[in-house]
C-alpha cells in the first residue's frame, strides 16, 4: 500500500514538472488573460494604411451633411418637441366646437395695430379672409380667430422678425392658450440649422405652415401650405401655361433644374449632388455658388465652371420647354419652385425628405408630381423616362388643375386653408354637402320669379306656368313670390297636372339662387313670368341639359368683350357669332349651383348683386364659368327675348349696372372667368326643306 502511494505521488509530481517547464509561458499569461480580452475589443487594428481610411462616423451624423455645426437628429427632435408641446392635439381634444353651433363657421381677425408692420404676403393674407365668406366683424360669432401679428417670417435675423410675440399674444383676452386660433408661417429657423423653431409658443393653436416635417405635422390639425413669395397675386393669378397646343406632351428637356447650390449647412448636401445627372442633352443641372456675401470665402472647384454654364440657359425658357422639373429642397424643405413648376405644367420631380406636401390631406399629390429620394437622386433620371407618355399628359392636366384650384393666388390658397379647417367640422356644425349624382334627372324642375305688384298672377306668368306644365319632362314648379303684398290664393293659380308651390321671398335678386328645400331636382329651368316659351323649345332645351348637366343651357344670349378706349370690359345685347352669358330668365342648369351661390361666393359678392339690377345672372354666368371653365350653350328659340324696362332712360341705367356688375366681377375674381363661344344647338332636320312629320319638334318652327 505504501509503495503504491508513493509511486502516485511521484506521477504527480513529475506531472507538474513537466508542465512547469513546457506550458509554463502560457500559464504565466492565463492570470491576465480576461483583461487583454476586453483590450482587444476596445482598440482598433493597426491598419498599414491608416492615413488613407476615413474614420468612422457616428450615426447620428449620418443626417448632418457633414457640418459639425448642424444639430444631430436628436437635436432636432428635441427643438422640435419645445415648438409642438401639444403635438397630440386634434380638432376633437384642442378645438372648442361650441363657438361654432349658435353662427356655424365664422373667422374673426384681430384689429391691426398701427405701430405694427405687416409683410406684404401677411396684409394679402388678412384681406383675402376679410374678404372671404365666412368672414365676420363680430368677435362674439367667430369659431376661428386670426392673428393680427406677422409671424410668417421667425428668422430672427430676417428684418420682418417680429419679437415678443408671446407677450403679445397672451395679453389677448381671447387667446384663450392658442384654442381656436390659426397661425401662418412661411420662415421658421435661421442659420445654420433652421429648425422649426417659431420663438413663442403656439400653445393648442392650429399651425398653417409651409416646409412642414412629416413627423412634426398633427392629421386632421395643421395644414401644410406652399411656400409664396410676396409677388403672388392676391386674387386670379396667371393661368396655367399647358395649352392645346403643347400636345403631344414631349418636349425638349426631360428633365431639368436651375438654381442655388449651397456650399455649407443643411440642404447642401441634396443640391451638391445634382451636377451628376447632367448630360447637356434632354437633362440639364445647373447651379451657382454665387449667391450671398461671403460664398468666396468657401467656394469650391467646381463653382467657377458652374457659374459659367449657370449663365448659358435662361430658367423661363427651361420651364416652358421641359416635361419634368426637379424640386429639391432648400435651406428650407419648401421652395418657391415648387409653384413655379405647377403653373409651368412642368411635372415636380420633389427631392426633399420628410415634407408634408401641401394640402396633401386633400391632394392625391401621386397624380401631379413624382415624390423622389435624396438619396436616390442617380435613379431619377431613369424612372421618368420609364413613365408611359399618356401618364405624362395625365400628370401635366392635372398640375393645371391644382394650380388652378388651390395656388394660382393668395385668395386661393387661404379659401383652401380655411376650407379644410371647415371640413374638420362635426357634419352637424357643417354646411350641407354639394349635391351629386352619376347621371342628371329624368325631370326637371321649374323655378318661376314672380315680380308682379300684387294681386292675382298676372297673364304672362299664367301662361308661362301652363306651357311648362305640359311638358313630360316637368317634374315640380315652384313659384319665388318677391312682391310686397302675399301671393293669391291657391284658387287664383292654374289648374295643371304637375304640384305648384308657392315660396315667399325677401324682395333680393339673390333670392333666386337660394338652396331651397322645396326644388326637389337636380335640374333647375328658371325663369322670369314675363318669359314666353312654348313646351317644345323647353322639352328641346332640357334633352340638352341632360347632355351638359355642368354647364348652364338656355335661350337669350349676351356677352362681353374687352374695351381697350376705355380699358374695361364692356356687356353687349347685340346679336353676334359670339355668347358669353345666357340669361337665368330661361335657362337649364344643376341646382348644385345654389349651394355654391350660396355657400361659396362671400356675403359682399351677394350683397352687390342686391344693389345692381340685373346683376344676379351675370354672377351665376360668372361662378359656373369660374368652376367649369367652360362656356354656356345656346338652344334655338322660336322668338328673340326681350328684357323688360329695357326701354328708355331706365334701360340705359340698367345697361350701364349691368356692365359695372360685370367688371367689379372680374376685379373680384382677379381675372375674366367668362368664356366666350360660337356654339347653338338646333334640333335634327331644323329648318330643312323636308316634312313636318319627319321632325321631332315642328312647333318650333312655326311663328
Amino acid at each position: 500500500m505504501q509503495t503504491r502511494k508513493k509511486y502516485i505521488f511521484l506521477t504527480f509530481l513529475a506531472s507538474w514538472l513537466l508542465l512547469f517547464f513546457f506550458g509554463g509561458d502560457q500559464l504565466r499569461r492565463f492570470a491576465f488573460f480576461s483583461r487583454r480580452k476586453v483590450e482587444a475589443r476596445r482598440n482598433w487594428p493597426h491598419w498599414t494604411d491608416r492615413s488613407l481610411l476615413k474614420s468612422f462616423a457616428d450615426p447620428e451624423e449620418l443626417l448632418s451633411d457633414g457640418d459639425p455645426s448642424l444639430p444631430s437628429p436628436r437635436e432636432r427632435q428635441a427643438a422640435r418637441l419645445s415648438v409642438y408641446k401639444n403635438s397630440r392635439c386634434r380638432m376633437e381634444t384642442c378645438f372648442d366646437f361650441s363657438r361654432c353651433e349658435k353662427h356655424g363657421f365664422k373667422v374673426f381677425s384681430y384689429p391691426r395695430e398701427r405701430d405694427q408692420p405687416l409683410s406684404e404676403s401677411y396684409s394679402k393674407i388678412l384681406a383675402s379672409i376679410e374678404r372671404s365668406r365666412y368672414y365676420t366683424p363680430n368677435p362674439e360669432e367667430a369659431c376661428l380667430f386670426i392673428l393680427s401679428i406677422d409671424t410668417l417670417d421667425r428668422d430672427h435675423l430676417s428684418g420682418q422678425y417680429v419679437r415678443n410675440v408671446d407677450e403679445k399674444i397672451r395679453s389677448f383676452p381671447l387667446w384663450n392658450g392658442g384654442r381656436n386660433h390659426l397661425i401662418f408661417n412661411l420662415y421658421s429657423g435661421t442659420w445654420p440649422n433652421y429648425t422649426e423653431d417659431l420663438g413663442f409658443d403656439i400653445g393648442q393653436a392650429i399651425l398653417a405652415k409651409a416646409s412642414f416635417y412629416t413627423e412634426s405635422f398633427r392629421p386632421g390639425f395643421d395644414i401644410s401650405i406652399p411656400l409664396f413669395s410676396k409677388d403672388h397675386p392676391q386674387r386670379g393669378g396667371e393661368k396655367g401655361w399647358l395649352y392645346q397646343d403643347s400636345i403631344p406632351p414631349k418636349k425638349k428637356y426631360l428633365l431639368v433644374f436651375k438654381g442655388k447650390r449651397y456650399l455649407t449647412g443643411i440642404g447642401s448636401g441634396t443640391r451638391n449632388a445634382l451636377h451628376h445627372i447632367h448630360n447637356g442633352k434632354d437633362i440639364i443641372s445647373l447651379t451657382t455658388c454665387k449667391h450671398g456675401k461671403d460664398w468666396e470665402k468657401h467656394k469650391d472647384t467646381r463653382c467657377d465652371k458652374d457659374n459659367v454654364d449657370y449663365e448659358k440657359f435662361d430658367y423661363q425658357e427651361l420651364l416652358h420647354n421641359s416635361t419634368f422639373c426637379i424640386v429639391p429642397r432648400g435651406r428650407r424643405l419648401g421652395s418657391f419652385r415648387f409653384l413655379e413648376a405647377l403653373q409651368a405644367a412642368c411635372i415636380p420631380v420633389l427631392l426633399s425628405d420628410g415634407w408634408e406636401l401641401p394640402f396633401a390631406e386633400a391632394i392625391d399629390w401621386g397624380k401631379a408630381a413624382v415624390v423622389g429620394n435624396e438619396r436616390l437622386l442617380l435613379q431619377i433620371p431613369s424612372a421618368v423616362r420609364c413613365i408611359h407618355p399618356e401618364r405624362v399628359l395625365a400628370f401635366q392636366q392635372q398640375t393645371q388643375f391644382l394650380w388652378d384650384a388651390y395656388f394660382s393666388s393668395v385668395d386661393k390658397i387661404v379659401s383652401s386653408r380655411t376650407g379644410c379647417s371647415r371640413t374638420c367640422m362635426p357634419q352637424h356644425l357643417s354646411s350641407p354637402r354639394p349635391f351629386s349624382g352619376s347621371s342628371p334627372s329624368e325631370k326637371f324642375t321649374a323655378f318661376i320669379r314672380a315680380i308682379s305688384p300684387g294681386g292675382p298672377p298676372s297673364q304672362p306668368l299664367l301662361r308661362l306656368i301652363q306651357a311648362v306644365s305640359r311638358s313630360q319632362y316637368c317634374a315640380q314648379i315652384v313659384v319665388l313670390w318677391s312682391c310686397e303684398k302675399p301671393p293669391p290664393p291657391s284658387g287664383k293659380w292654374p289648374q295643371s297636372t304637375v304640384p305648384v308651390t308657392i315660396i315667399q321671398g325677401r324682395e333680393k335678386l339673390s333670392d333666386r339662387f337660394f338652396p331651397y328645400a322645396a326644388i326637389q331636382t337636380d335640374a333647375v329651368l328658371s325663369l322670369d313670368e314675363h318669359t314666353s316659351l312654348s313646351t317644345s323649345e323647353v322639352d328641346f332645351a332640357f334633352v340638352v341639359w341632360r347632355s351638359f348637366p355642368e354647364r348652364i343651357v338656355g335661350f337669350p344670349t349676351r356677352s362681353h368683350f374687352w374695351d381697350p378706349e376705355q380699358r374695361r370690359w364692356g356687356y353687349t345685347s347685340k346679336w353676334t357669332n359670339e355668347l358669353s352669358i345666357v340669361l337665368t330668365a330661361a335657362a337649364f342648369y344643376h341646382r348644385y349651383y345654389h349651394n355654391l351661390f350660396t355657400e361659396y361666393l362671400p356675403a359682399g359678392l351677394r350683397e352687390l348683386v342686391d344693389g345692381l339690377a340685373a346683376c344676379e345672372d351675370i354672377l351665376m354666368n360668372v361662378l359656373v364659368a369660374a368652376v367649369t371653365k367652360l362656356p354656356p350653350i345656346k338652344v334655338t328659340q322660336r322668338k328673340q327675348h326681350k328684357e323688360t324696362g329695357m326701354a328708355g332712360a331706365a334701360g340705359g341705367r340698367r345697361f350701364s349696372q349691368r356692365q359695372d356688375c360685370l367688371n367689379q366681377l372680374a376685379d373680384w375674381f382677379g381675372y375674366m372667368p367668362l368664356v366666350s363661344s360660337q356654339l347653338r344647338l338646333d334640333p335634327v332636320l331644323f329648318k330643312d326643306q323636308v316634312s313636318v312629320l319627319r321632325k321631332k319638334y315642328p312647333r318650333l318652327e312655326k311663328p
